[in-house]
């Protein structure tokens, strides 16, 4: 088993729509652990770092201005695999290209405004942790009520 973790934004649409306990709940009922979890409004400042690698490309403003226009939910998400699952979770970055069932294709009408982001490897998952959460932010030792009853059994 391969325990990762990753980042992911509940972008500001989705805050905005109410969508908050819908997608949180599409990850924990994976099974993934939420270890991380703060609203935030990104500022300029943070959101050149999340998106150095487009600074200076045509559509970065458009990326700045959406993501600093409302609150985010910034997450650390564990579990097994959690970058390639957590993705596949929330489909296609383009809504129009999404499996039916994911994230961005139940509830993302436009690729600029779709819903969710995620790490796209576990080097960029933190880094992105990194600047979205301190290391006192993140709660890794806790169990689920599961782990707890396995736990119990076992004795």
């Amino acid at each position: 088993m391969n325990i990762e973790r990753t980042f992911v934004a509940i972008k500001p649409d989705a805050v905005q729509r109410g969508l908050i306990g819908k997608i949180v709940t599409r990850f924990e009922e994976k099974g993934f652990k939420i270890i991380g979890m703060k609203m935030i409004h990104v500022t300029p400042e943070i959101a050149a770092k999340h998106y150095e690698e487009h600074i200076g490309k045509p559509f970065y403003p458009s990326l700045v201005k959406f993501i600093t226009s409302a609150p985010i939910i910034a997450m650390v998400v564990e579990g097994i695999d959690a970058v390639n699952e957590v993705r596949h979770i929330m489909g296609a970055t383009n809504p129009q290209n999404a499996d039916v069932g994911t994230i961005r294709a139940d509830f993302s009408p436009l690729m600029s405004t779709n819903s969710v982001h995620g790490s796209d490897s576990v080097q960029s998952a933190e880094r992105e942790i990194g600047i979205y959460f301190k290391q006192e932010e993140i709660c890794p030792n806790w169990k689920t009520m599961m782990e707890l009853i396995i736990d119990e059994q076992s004795k």
